[in-house]
């Protein structure tokens, strides 16, 4: 009795192990299979079969994704993992434009991001044609640009194999960017760009980084010869390579071809409550000296930029203007120096009202020097829009105007008195050239500031005519940015006079781009205010360390660089007639060719003691 007892106890146990071991071996199968069916993607494959026999290629889809958008240029400099890209978008009426460097690409794109509303885009190639933007992606993130820089990049299984070019791009841009993806798949091109665009556009603006591996981009009969070769497998491991390989391809190309939605995503933005109007209304209201201080996120969208100038103009509050909302109000109203000492400016106990679409930059500094009575993180157009709504009957105080505008007199007049000085050698007043140009500048002028010294004075000489009528990097402070920022202007506003301010230092970084002019067709006016040196720096350098090293340049012919690459050039000397030359180089930008001006120039007081550490 005993014995059957313990062999049925031995058979039980004998069992549950079996089952045991059996339901392990199940699971563990499951997961091999759904690992294996995931990983190889077959399901899918089986379920959205590959067109073989299309010539279709994902080139086709950016471009298509893109023209939805409304994107109306693409900057690049040409290289075979993005030239899909460039022949679909051409295809489809968007205008190509080729520079003579990647940075100038992207400077390009940020320009057409700040004069369009709508998003800029540069295309280049994987590696070095990447690295060169690196620059200017962070200018764009800086200066809240919604730019899209698309990538090429090595085929996604060569990656960190040795392949051309093949470098670990998505780290590189992930600290540069708000947003960084690397498509996989034809199918997820589509939805992938238009993400990234939402993401460009909303809240706080800046680049976004989409790389598109060189597989995902051309047709699908070239991508399986290149990956899968010609020959016939033999032998069991080599048929087992070979199914991997036509597997991964398939993968690719699964699904590409159905229908997508290539409509764009509305940006996500945040509106001011109508309890922090009131609030905001009430200090205003309130308030014996208000000031309105404008930077550029002023001018973004969705309120159009005629609306915000109807907003200010009804307030009828002072306003000091910075960055792209320089000239909002036209060439006569007051302009901020962009640096504003971390508010120190901001005196202490006065209330103020900080609107910004960053949680972050509404407090930055606020324990040194200052802090907001209210802080509204909103778009600062509607801000402004509602509040002008919310107090209609609000008149500033005329004589707390006045007083604004008899300080502002004084500093006008103190330059005109430096422009006539005479200059030490035989060289030109760069005040008094600058006064010239401001004389002859059409009202539809748009002037990029490029440069340190010379274009510092020209700030303050120089009135941007009218809304998006200034471009400056920002709070980058990037030299270089002259030769990007004129192509997309000129291309955003082509009726417009568009002139670069170049220093004689910076306009080395870009002249090269009036090849780029020449070629497309796109007349601006570069002016060179040459004083053979890097002025800004040796202001400093020289009395504190009693050296000019590195800051000597030459006064090198640049208008005849600019004649050898296919533009006009003309000198500016002590001896020329200023107002003639400018004319002169007017009337030929005005049929059709870039115009290089090379002022020879002097120091002058002006700039003294204003550069801070």
């Amino acid at each position: 009795m005993e014995d059957s007892q313990t062999l049925e106890e031995e058979i039980i146990i004998e069992n549950g192990l079996f089952f045991s071991i059996l339901f392990i071996l199940c699971v563990f199968f499951g997961i091999f299979i759904g690992f294996f069916v995931s990983w190889f993607n077959i399901l899918y494959i089986f379920l959205h079969k590959v067109d073989a026999s299309s010539n279709k290629h994902g080139g086709q889809l950016v471009a298509e994704v893109l023209q939805s958008h409304g994107v109306k240029f693409v900057f690049t400099l040409v290289g075979g993992h993005i030239s899909p890209i460039l022949v679909a978008a051409e295809a489809l009426g968007i205008k190509i434009v080729d520079t003579r460097h990647e940075v100038t690409a992207v400077f390009a794109a940020d320009a057409v991001a700040r004069m369009s509303g709508t998003i800029g885009v540069a295309a280049v190639t994987a590696g070095p044609g990447l690295t060169n933007t690196v620059t200017a992606v962070k200018n764009a993130q800086l200066a809240e640009s919604p730019v899209l820089l698309i990538g090429g990049a090595a085929a996604g299984m060569l990656k960190g194999r040795g392949a051309l070019q093949d470098i670990d791009q998505m780290s590189l841009f992930q600290s540069l960017c708000k947003y960084c993806v690397s498509v996989s798949s034809v199918r997820d091109i589509v939805p992938s760009l238009k993400y990234a665009i939402q993401e460009a556009q909303s809240g706080t603006p800046g680049p976004v980084f989409v790389e598109l591996p060189i597989d995902i981009l051309y047709p699908y009969a070239l991508v399986k010869k290149e990956v899968t070769g010609s020959q016939k497998s033999k032998g069991l491991m080599a048929r087992a390579v070979s199914w991997y390989l036509n597997n991964y391809v398939d993968n690719l190309f699964a699904g590409a071809w159905e229908p997508r939605d290539v409509r764009p995503l509305p940006p996500i933005l945040q509106l001011p409550s109508g309890k922090q109007i009131q609030k905001c209304a009430e200090l205003l209201s309130r308030a014996k000296r208000p000031l309105l201080l404008l930077g550029s996120q002023a001018t973004l969208p969705p309120v159009s930029i005629q609306s915000i100038r109807r907003s200010v103009e009804a307030l009828g509050v002072p306003c000091f203007f910075g960055g792209m909302s320089r000239g909002l109000l036209g060439k006569d109203r007051m302009v901020c120096d962009f640096r504003l000492s971390y508010g120190r400016v901001l005196p202490r106990g006065v209330p103020i009202i900080a609107v910004n679409r960053n949680k972050e930059q509404l407090h930055r500094n606020s324990d040194m020097f200052w802090k907001p009575t209210v802080a509204v993180c909103a778009d600062v157009g509607t801000f402004l829009q509602e509040i002008a709504m919310y107090l209609v009957d609000y008149k500033c105080s005329p004589e707390w105007i006045q007083q604004l505008q008899e300080r502002d007199s004084v500093k006008e007049k103190q330059n005109r008195e430096m422009s006539n000085e005479q200059q030490e050698g035989k060289h030109l007043n760069p005040l008094k050239l600058l006064y010239e140009v401001e004389k002859i500048l059409p009202e539809n002028a748009i002037l990029v500031a490029d440069g340190g010294d010379f274009v510092g004075t020209a700030a303050y000489i120089l009135r941007p005519r009218g809304p998006l009528g200034w471009l400056d990097p920002g709070a980058f402070g990037t030299l270089g940015v002259g030769g990007g920022f004129a192509l997309g202007a000129k291309l955003c506003r082509p009726d417009a006079e568009v002139w670069i301010l170049y220093g004689d230092g910076s306009c080395g970084f870009s002249i090269a781009e009036i090849d780029t002019m020449t070629r497309h067709k796109i007349p601006v006016i570069a002016l060179v205010g040459n004083d053979a040196a890097w002025t800004q720096i040796a202001r400093e350098q020289v009395p504190m360390f009693g050296s000019s090293v590195a800051c000597q340049l030459s006064y090198t012919d640049y208008q005849d660089v600019s004649k050898g690459l296919g533009g006009e050039g003309f000198l500016l000397t002590e001896n020329s007639d200023i107002s003639s030359v400018l004319k002169e180089a007017q009337a030929r930008c005005s049929e059709g060719k870039p115009v290089l001006i090379n002022a020879l120039i002097g120091t002058s007081r002006f700039r003294e003691g204003s550069i801070s550490v």
